[in-house]
């Protein structure tokens, strides 16, 4: 074989496996769980998120990176098999305590291009936006917000603030949901303290409020107390007033019988006032001058005599 006929075959095998790479390379498929980035000599052109075959330039001028749709998972903070992560996860509250807090982050990637070359570790970014956000909120909060009724709000505030962070990074990251899993103490005796001291605290507001209803009964009763004491207080106005009218009648109806006949209303007034004072007493009136001595039986009546008996009447015979 010559070297012209060498050549030639080195040509045709030349060509022939760029015609291979270029019908390989010049194609792609996407999943209905994927998206793709079209990268032109290194530069990201484009994001591809409709799935189906796809058409590019070939290699080495435009490559395709492939990038899942589904929606990934962040744990933060400690777990209870993990013992070692504790010291690590520690937050202080707003009251100075320190609790350890348990998060889960729901994200998916929106924009594979800024995922990919936006930043050198986006997961790391993201874990970091989310200890910042919880460490936040917690250092406002108060530890029993943060144990009991206040973690719903935690949780809504953690999430509002790690999506705006998200969003100022630009990585290509959209959070979808935050769930705080559980917010605990440190070790047992910090657990068995607190504990303590919120039993402390429910029956010192037990016996607050048995107080409270005891002062709302009293009050209550004085009120009525008090009610009842004025309802009275009216009728006895009300009654020593229309008595006094019916005085004052009396006294107007008196006067003009006296304004009449002065003697006769004088003698009248003497006699009723000697009824009311002497009641039992025998009263005689006598019209004459005096010079007649008169014999009157102030003293009680003598009691009859009882009648003789029969055998009385035997002796005297």
């Amino acid at each position: 074989m010559t070297l012209k006929q060498i050549y030639t075959w080195i040509a045709i095998g030349g060509a022939a496996i760029i015609l291979v790479v270029v019908g390989i390379t010049s194609w792609y498929t996407v999943d209905e769980s994927e998206q793709a980035v079209i990268l032109t000599f290194g530069n990201a052109d484009e994001s591809i998120t409709e799935p189906g075959l796809h058409f590019k330039m070939p290699w080495p001028v435009q490559e395709v990176e492939k990038l899942s749709k589904e929606t990934f998972s962040l744990n933060f903070g400690y777990s209870q098999d993990d013992k070692s992560n504790k010291k690590q996860v520690q937050m202080i509250t707003g009251d100075e305590n320190i609790v350890l807090a348990d998060l889960v982050v729901q994200w998916k990637i929106v924009d594979p291009a800024k995922y990919l070359y936006q930043s050198q570790d986006p997961e790391l970014a993201l874990n970091n936006a989310t200890s910042a956000s919880l460490r936040s909120v917690i250092g406002t909060s108060e530890i029993d917000e943060a144990l009991t009724s206040g973690k719903a709000e935690i949780e809504n505030e953690v999430r509002e603030m790690l999506i705006g962070l998200v969003e100022n990074y630009n990585i290509g990251i959209s959070v979808s949901d935050v769930k705080l899993q559980e917010v605990d103490l440190p070790d047992a005796e910090v657990r068995t303290a607190f504990t303590k001291v919120t039993d402390a605290r429910e029956t010192s507001n037990t016996k607050r409020n048995e107080a409270e209803k005891y002062r709302n009964e009293k009050y209550e009763e004085a009120l009525g107390e008090k009610d009842a004491i004025i309802t009275r207080a009216e009728g006895d106005k009300v009654a020593r007033i229309e008595q006094a009218k019916g005085d004052v009648a009396k006294f107007n109806a008196l006067y003009e019988a006296y304004s009449k006949s002065p003697d006769i209303t004088r003698e009248r007034l003497v006699i009723e006032t000697l009824e009311d004072v002497l009641p039992k007493a025998n009263i005689y009136i006598m019209n004459d001058d005096g010079n007649t001595l008169k014999y009157l039986p102030i003293g009680q009546q003598q009691a009859p005599q009882p009648a003789p008996t029969q055998g009385g009447s035997n002796d005297d015979e």
